[in-house]
């Protein structure tokens, strides 16, 4: 069954009389279970791909679905719902409120989705080995530990899809290994997964690769 899926997706951004093609009519279909990695040099519109299949930017054309329900071109509040139900989110820019503590930050989080099936805050904690961690606040988490949180919280609504940009990236070989083996096992329980990444090893690890170069999918 396919989870998501783009159909011909272009994004234009225009800094004053200069306009940049950010994505030119890219395609993707992720079925249950399948960890797609998105490859390509910097500036190559990855991260403008995952922001608009997780539904945190909108295309400038074509379409994502999610479970066959559209989710770009919709007002914001309809696409909040819908990531909320349906779409965990692993970005850079983190997604942990620092006011609140990681166990309080899962426990939000699961409060807004209302998912059916979701696993317990302990149990995510346990997954991601935090549990001695959990009163702590992202500030005080180490970088292997902040990525770990963020992971707890993407995967704390129970998704459908698990979208990450660079997951690894500020990570040592072994802490990317055991983040790598925790998005691997979600996979493997049906989840449809996207990366970003420029690491070897999260491409070793994909069932598949495809190639972005200014903003198109490479053949």
């Amino acid at each position: 069954m396919t989870v998501l899926r783009a159909r011909e997706l272009y994004r234009f951004y225009r800094v004053g009389d200069e306009e940049t093609l950010a994505l030119r009519g890219v395609s993707l279909a992720v079925p249950a279970g399948k960890l797609l990695t998105v490859a390509g040099p910097s500036g190559s519109g990855k991260s403008t791909l995952l922001a608009c299949l997780a539904g945190l930017d909108e295309p400038d054309g074509g379409s994502v679905y999610v479970l066959e329900t559209r989710i770009s071109h919709r007002p914001e509040n309809e696409r909040s719902a819908l990531r909320a139900r349906h779409i965990g989110t692993l970005f850079q820019s983190a997604n942990l409120l620092e006011h609140l503590t990681v166990r309080r930050n899962l426990e939000l989080v699961q409060r807004i989705a209302r998912a059916r099936g979701r696993p317990s805050v302990d149990a995510l904690l346990d997954a991601v080995g935090l549990t001695r961690r959990s009163g702590a606040r992202p500030s005080e988490l180490s970088g292997g530990e902040s990525v770990r949180a963020g992971l707890a919280v993407a995967l704390a609504n129970n998704p459908d899809v698990l979208v990450a940009d660079e997951p690894t990236g500020e990570l040592d070989g072994t802490t990317e290994a055991e983040v790598l083996r925790l998005i691997r096992d979600q996979a493997d329980r049906g989840t449809a997964v996207v990366l970003a990444s420029h690491s070897a090893a999260v491409a070793a690890m994909a069932d598949e690769v495809i190639q972005l170069k200014d903003g198109q999918r490479q053949t």
